[in-house]
């Protein structure tokens, strides 16, 4: 999850009243989430593949803020007739706590993971905003060869590289977004759990707007803030581990659950990661990933509502869903 600084431990507060959809038990509790900062980046090619290459590597280690400075993902693939210049394309989100590390993000993965892969360009992907460098920065590395075109009010650089030209636009806009929408698969094994998160994944990425930071979406390692060790400002959500169920002084876990996994959220908007939270539980409570398959509970991480401003409530979300609930 993504976490601040303070010694207020997470809360997922078990159902006054069990909301059952298809079968699934959802918690009446919600999700709890933060203002970031966000920009959207996007990566052209002379094909598909080396547009994703270049993503790929501009998104690693950025799961969490907690350690990597940015989250960062895929957003979508795009086709030719989406980008600036009509080659093949990514859009990638990334989100950080302010807009001065988010630019530091932004320089170094482009410069490193962008720039350096073959064919690839770079532009700006969100219009309005806060502007930061982009190519701005980077054409130094042009050594005094690289020019600038103006387009349309936009300024453009073109940095010579061995494989021809490097393409990047001068700025990219930063806006507000939203950090830690997350919810909990509670399952009876592991298995159950992986089903649940990746049919949830499946579908929350059809959602524009939003990332899952996270290696393919999911996390096994919810954490809670603060630790007994004094240098760390995190550590393993025990309420959720099924190991310390019989152990720890506080337990979120009947016996049934024995796995649990965790999707986190990101988006430009409070209604963005809101969407994604209602898809996934759609999902994950269908017939391909539900009761059946061993999916016990629905919850979500939160911190009493004293942290974020946005809170995601999932009862709410699950008024939004198309077919009828039991247990209402």
């Amino acid at each position: 999850m993504n976490i601040a600084s303070t010694d207020t431990a997470p809360v997922a507060e078990r159902p006054a009243a069990p909301r059952i959809v298809r079968g699934i038990s959802i918690d009446d509790t919600f999700a709890e989430a933060f203002p970031m900062k966000a920009t959207r980046l996007i990566v052209t090619a002379r094909d598909a593949t080396w547009a994703r290459n270049a993503a790929i590597a501009a998104t690693g280690f950025a799961t969490s803020v907690i350690a990597c400075g940015c989250e960062a993902g895929i957003e979508r693939e795009l086709p030719p007739d989406e980008t600036p210049d009509g080659r093949p394309g990514v859009a990638l989100l990334l989100f950080s706590m302010s807009g001065k590390e988010l630019a530091k993000q932004v320089e170094r993965r482009v410069g490193q993971c962008v720039l350096t892969c073959p064919t690839t360009a770079v532009f700006g992907g969100i219009a309005d905003g806060e502007p930061i460098a982009l190519g701005k920065n980077l054409r130094f590395f042009g050594d005094g060869w690289q020019i600038a075109k103006l387009i349309d009010g936009k300024r453009f650089w073109r940095v010579p590289v061995m494989d021809g030209e490097f393409v990047a636009e001068e700025t990219t806009s930063v806006v507000k977004g939203v950090g830690g929408g997350n919810l909990l698969f509670l399952a009876r094994d592991t298995d159950a759990a992986l089903v649940a998160a990746q049919t949830a994944v499946q579908a929350m990425r059809n959602v524009p707007n939003v990332i899952l930071p996270f290696p393919g979406g999911v996390v096994r390692s919810g954490s809670k803030v603060g630790s007994k060790y004094a240098a760390l400002p995190a550590s393993t959500n025990d309420a959720f581990c099924p190991g310390l169920a019989e152990l720890a002084q506080r337990t979120e876990l009947d016996a049934d659950v024995r796995s649990v996994l965790e999707i986190v959220i990101d988006g430009l908007s409070e209604l963005d990661v809101a969407e994604a939270m209602r898809v996934g539980i759609d999902a994950a409570t269908g017939a391909e990933a539900g009761v059946q398959n061993g999916l016990v509970r629905i919850s979500a991480g939160n911190y009493g509502g004293k942290l974020g401003p946005f809170h995601f409530h999932l009862h709410q979300l699950c008024d939004q869903l198309s077919e009828p609930l039991e247990g209402r």
